[in-house]
Formats: structure tokens, sequence, C-alpha cells
């Protein structure tokens, strides 16, 4: 597989476990369960979006992806 692939699987995967570790925190704030604190799934989704930010400065970096020139 091209490595622009690999690499949009992996940040998609990286996002869509953000939002899993957000939801998990909003069912624990909503019903009040305490089986584990809600800022460890806050701390993780905080964590992973540090990486995606790494990810993409890194690809940038290595010209795996391709900024937009003219944004406007």
């Amino acid at each position: 597989m091209n490595s622009l692939v690999i690499f949009k699987i992996t940040l998609v995967l990286l996002l869509v476990f953000i939002i899993f570790n957000l939801a998990k925190a909003l069912i624990i704030m909503v019903k009040g369960e305490q089986t584990q604190p809600m800022s460890h799934y806050l701390g993780r989704r905080v964590l992973l979006s540090v990486l995606v930010v790494l990810l993409l400065l890194v690809a940038l970096g290595l010209g795996i992806v391709e900024p937009n020139p003219r944004p406007y």
C-alpha cells in the first residue's frame, strides 16, 4: 500500500478513538458512575490529539502530505 493511504487510515483511526474517548467521558459524566475517573478518558483524548498533531507535522516535514499553497 501507498504510504499516504496508510497515513490517512492511521489518522482516521486515531480520530475515531478520540471521539470514542470523548463519548465515554460524557457517559461517565451524565450517569455519574465512578468505575474510572472522567479525567482518565479526557487525558487520553488530549494525548491522542497531540499525537495526531505531531504525526501531521512529521508528515509535512517528510513530504508525505503537501499543504495547500493558496488556501483562499
